[in-house]
């Protein structure tokens, strides 16, 4: 993604110190765009927990340097038995992100399986955190490729009109390392010169959006409107939505969709309006034990204060607003899950399915029990 004709990730490490780990911190986008340190394996749950980093590749991402280094200051002799709290400590931060406890054991098996010494198992560390870091960004592009053939049919059949896509939340290049899923069918389009518009749902309670997708879209150029998050069913009823494409946090092989909290409800309404709903996911974030989603997927539930309180720029400074009377209590739902009845299909690296069993294991049959 270019920032200011400048190429970034979302990830990386320092280029002078190999031994720090540089993220974007998303908390004060779209008003300033700053780069975080992260030195420790605290200073990594605590980006992770507190969304300095979020989106299900990212997380796990992060989860996989996080982890590189825990290695870096783990003793000698004792560095797997220290892996093994600090990866706990990794996955306890955000629950329904499948990538974090995959991106965790993903290292520690990788590690684990070294048999050179301290300094060989560094090594593996770092390697480990740069191939999950690289394979989310290569897969996001790939799942771009796949998902523009949606889109490339939908503008044929307009005429060459424009074509208008609803997304929810942030699954773009910031929610991952590069690309993003949901938008990475959107840039694709855009670079092809199709003419394409996209609905972007505030997202409340964080905004994420608001905030983040109208944030990058607008630097990428491609057009598009930020709408409160209501106002999906009204656009899909007037025949104002040609396509839905989400993220997800967790899918599972059956193809149940979790993913931000409203999703299930712009499904509903593109369900009733005859209005195609895809969800976009590298393999990374599928799970592949869990059979029910609404009953199995874990939903985080986070701080009232959240719904309470509003972020935003005044008068040069960044500031928080109380919403609601202040002792008012605020329940904080972070996701819900759409069953798989009402998605279309599914984009995935290695191509688009149905969001089935029978789809999703056809198109990865070594997943197969």
């Amino acid at each position: 993604m270019n920032i200011d004709g400048k190429h970034y990730r979302t990830i990386w490490l320092k280029e002078d110190d190999p031994g720090i780990v540089q993220i974007i911190d998303q908390r004060h986008l779209p008003h300033k765009f700053v780069i975080e340190d992260l030195k420790t394996v605290d200073d990594v749950a605590a980006a992770i927990k507190d969304m300095h980093v979020r989106g299900a590749g990212l997380i796990g991402a992060t989860a996989g340097f996080g982890m590189y280094i825990a290695a870096l200051n783990a003793p000698a002799d004792s560095l797997l038995t220290q892996l093994a709290t600090d990866g706990e400590q990794l996955k306890a931060t955000r629950p329904t992100a499948v990538n974090l406890a995959w991106a965790v054991d993903r290292q520690l098996e990788a590690i684990s399986a070294v048999d050179g010494g301290y300094q060989a198992q560094i090594k593996v560390a770092r390697e480990t955190a740069q191939i999950i870091a690289d394979e989310d960004a290569d897969f996001c592009r790939r799942l771009g490729e796949h998902g523009l053939s949606i889109i490339q049919k939908i503008s044929e059949a307009k005429n060459g009109e424009v074509v208008n896509i609803l997304t929810h939340c942030n699954a773009g290049w910031l929610a991952f390392v590069d690309y993003g899923s949901a938008t990475a069918p959107m840039y694709a389009a855009h670079e092809k010169g199709i003419k394409i518009h996209i609905w972007v749902d505030e997202t409340r309670p964080r905004n994420q959006g608001a905030r983040l997708t109208a944030w990058e879209l607008g630097q990428h150029g491609v057009p598009h409107t930020v709408i409160a998050d209501n106002v999906g069913g009204h656009l899909m009823q007037h025949g104002l939505v040609d396509l839905v494409i989400t993220g997800t946090d967790r899918t599972t092989y059956t193809g149940d969709v979790g993913n931000k909290i409203g999703t299930y409800l712009k499904a509903l309404a593109a369900k009733d309006n005859g209005v195609p709903f895809y969800t976009a996911l590298p393999s990374s974030t599928f799970d592949w034990v869990m059979r029910d989603g609404v009953k199995e997927v874990p939903i985080e539930q986070r701080d009232g204060r959240e719904v309470k309180y509003i972020q935003g720029k005044h008068d040069g400074e960044i500031k928080e607003v109380l919403l609601t009377p202040e002792d008012s209590p605020a329940a904080n739902y972070a996701f819900d899950v759409t069953p798989s009845r009402l998605v279309t299909g599914l984009i995935t690296e290695r191509g688009i399915c149905e969001a089935s069993e029978d789809g999703v294991l056809g198109l990865y049959p070594e997943k197969k029990k």
